[in-house]
């Protein structure tokens, strides 16, 4: 498993990026290709994260998200490919230590000492760079503040995500790493947790996200990435994405007992006592649907009108992908 990445860890050694001036992206990946053995991981992955946006992506476990993610925070070495992190590749030895001050990881397992407090705890972290946050303005921002003295042993699940999120802040860094970063929180706290992340990315901080939180992408990201069996399958805005802008609008009601969607002025189809219409034109049908309801003096009941929603898309997009190998994480 990956454990939080201090400025006294190593990273492996590779191959440099190929000379060039770096562009303004935060995060360039292009071509990034990754096996185990004689299965493809990661298969010609290109994307490139914009400076001061939060960039999700997406996958089902096993697609291969966490081998990208594992590579560009330095854990991993590619196969081939060009990756380039804050001007830097985060494989290259003499990069690293610079380039380690500059990112935050909030991981999926918490592994820190369990004796220590909250606040020893960041205390510690903050330690290992050169301009960290102050430590109380950490544990207030991330809801600890009554928590602090307490030990981590002591912790609820949804206290020790807030202890992982401010282990990943207490650096001030350029670039944020978040891996399913609210996980165990209750409505509540997740809220509170998307409220940080937005600051953050106001006062500059790039952020690329993994979630399996549909609502948690569409609430906080810029643009998405859908990766499925390795492979890049879709990329936008949460709005756009899979053409889900310019999908048929589905119209839903229910209709009084005796009627029947077969005495409708539209195509439809009814199960469950539940009417759906689908329309490329929803002011049209919704004219006609509604003008025949008064005409006949019947109710459209629990009208809805809605596009496909961001989980839709990805579940369509997702649909065919394979699992990706489970190899052992590294514990650097």
């Amino acid at each position: 498993m990956r454990t939080h990445v201090t400025a006294a860890a190593d990273m492996t050694a590779h191959t440099a990026i190929p000379a060039g001036t770096p562009c303004a992206s935060a995060v360039v990946v292009a071509g990034l290709r990754k096996s185990y053995g004689a299965v493809q991981a990661v298969r010609g992955v290109s994307f490139t994260v914009s400076r001061g946006e939060i960039f999700a992506l997406l996958g089902p476990n096993g697609a291969g998200k966490t081998t990208i993610l594992e590579i560009l925070e330095g854990f991993r070495t590619r196969d081939a490919g060009r990756v380039d992190v804050l001007g830097a590749d985060p494989s290259d030895r003499s990069e690293g230590r610079a380039l380690r001050e500059r990112i935050g990881l909030v991981l999926q397992d918490i592994a820190v000492e369990p004796y220590l407090t909250v606040r020893e705890t960041i205390a510690r972290n903050a330690g290992y760079y050169p301009a960290p946050r102050a430590v109380g303005e950490v544990i207030d921002l991330v809801g600890l503040a009554g928590q602090q003295r307490k030990k981590v042993r002591n912790l609820s699940g949804g206290q020790k995500r807030r202890l992982d999120l401010a282990l990943g802040l207490i650096g001030d860094p350029d670039l944020l790493f978040l891996d399913e970063p609210t996980t165990g929180f209750d409505p509540n706290a997740r809220r509170d947790a998307w409220e940080v992340v937005r600051n953050l990315r106001g006062a500059g901080t790039t952020i690329m996200l993994t979630t399996h939180y549909m609502d948690e992408a569409q609430a906080l990201a810029d643009r998405v990435a859908v990766i499925s069996d390795g492979q890049i399958v879709a990329e936008g805005t949460p709005a756009t994405i899979g053409g889900r802008d310019t999908a048929r609008t589905r119209i839903h009601f229910t209709l009084p007992p005796g009627w029947t969607a077969a005495g409708l002025p539209v195509e439809a189809t009814q199960a469950d006592g539940l009417v759906t219409v689908q329309t490329a034109e929803p002011t049209g049908t919704l004219h006609q649907l509604t003008g025949w309801a008064l005409q006949h003096r019947t109710v459209l009941g629990q009208l809805t009108v809605d596009q496909p929603s961001l989980e839709d898309i990805y579940l369509r997009l997702t649909s065919h992908g394979t699992p990706e190998p489970r190899p052992q994480r590294s514990t650097r």
